[in-house]
């Protein structure tokens, strides 16, 4: 890939155009860290917060960076004509070869945030050998029921779409609150998302159908992803049933649970920190980081076995995953303070 095409590019697809933009060039056979958004929001809106954190930033100069935006839904989009026919959600999966390919990724890590994790996760088991490790924030792995779909149609007829969005993306609390964050966000999706382009992609979205993912020995011809999964999601938020159902669909073996206090609907933008140190650590342990230098620790290396517990705790407690014999390790817990950190197995579920 030439130096040339970090900036903004419109890709053809067999289902349209989409609209990327590209950080940074390949680095030897790493994967590229290629995102995708929530609806109701673009790549700006969804991970800017996140990849401008300081320590990201850290991250991903050892990688190329791919934003996709959903059709029509980027900053400054054109309206899309009349009758426009919204690609499905498996086509928005469908899309992204295309885009492997033209920018000449060998392969992807994937962070998706819901209907973007959505997608990821689709791509994932249709192009499995294109996916090296998924990040996927609030993902619901559920279709709509007919219920479901009419309340969503009743609510859109009742209230501005803006409001109609944000019930998904923040959390009762937030909502009730009206935060600063949730005012900023009310105010730029009604001003630089264009609404008609907004309501098809809404549409679509609640018109999904199942994942279709079975855990591996739980039912004949069981699919799940088979790459390395980190599934996150904010305490209170409204897709944590749908992300607990998701963690029940994947191999124990190779997926981690990660559930962040204080977070509200959106970790990336809360917590951007936090969750670059979960990253951090993701990468780690598919081997594309050496070590990973934590500053409470003094700046030594953490062992590429651990993971700190990201905790508002004030008091450290620490548990080995041996004693859960074998199985599915809860995480080991850790405070603020600089206090030993626990070697856990791949798996785990962890909630800071």
């Amino acid at each position: 890939m030439p130096e040339c095409w970090d900036g903004e590019h419109d890709v053809e697809t067999p289902y349209g155009s989409l609209h990327v933009v590209i950080r940074g060039a390949p680095k030897g056979n790493k994967p590229a860290i290629l995102t995708y958004h929530d609806v109701g929001l673009n790549h700006k809106l969804c991970f800017n917060m996140f990849f401008n954190n300081e320590d990201m930033q850290e991250i991903t100069k050892h990688f190329v960076v791919c934003h996709v935006d959903a059709p029509g839904q980027q900053i400054g989009a054109s309206q899309l004509p009349q009758g426009f026919q919204y690609p499905t959600m498996d086509q928005l999966a469908g899309m992204l070869p295309t885009v492997v390919q033209h920018f000449g990724f060998k392969s992807i890590v994937g962070i998706g945030v819901g209907a973007g994790a959505f997608i990821l996760a689709k791509f994932a088991l249709i192009f499995p050998d294109l996916v090296e490790g998924l990040v996927l924030l609030n993902i619901d792995p559920n279709g709509k029921g007919w219920i479901d779909w009419a309340a969503t149609k009743l609510s859109g007829l009742t209230s501005a779409l803006p409001d109609t969005v944000l019930p998904h993306l923040f959390s009762q609390e937030e909502l009730m609150n009206n935060t600063e964050l949730v005012q900023s966000y009310r105010q730029q999706i009604n001003n630089t998302v264009n609404q008609f382009n907004l309501q098809l992609f809404w549409n679509m979205y609640n018109s999904r159908r199942d994942l279709e993912m079975t855990r591996s020995g739980t039912a004949i011809n069981a699919k799940t992803l088979k790459c390395p999964v980190m599934l996150v999601v904010g305490d209170n938020a409204p897709a944590e049933e749908g992300v607990v159902e998701c963690n029940s669909k994947l191999d124990p073996t190779n997926t981690t649970f990660l559930k962040m206090a204080d977070s509200g609907g959106l970790p990336q933008l809360t917590q951007p920190g936090k969750l670059t140190e979960a990253f951090k650590y993701f990468l780690q342990g598919m081997g594309y980081i050496a070590y990973v230098k934590d500053r409470r620790l003094s700046g030594g290396p953490v062992p590429s076995a651990s993971m700190t517990r990201l905790a508002r705790s004030r008091t450290a407690s620490l548990t080995s995953a041996g004693s859960m014999d074998g199985q599915r390790s809860r995480a080991c817990t850790h405070s603020d303070s600089t206090e030993g950190v626990g070697t856990i197995s791949h798996t785990m579920e962890v909630s800071c």
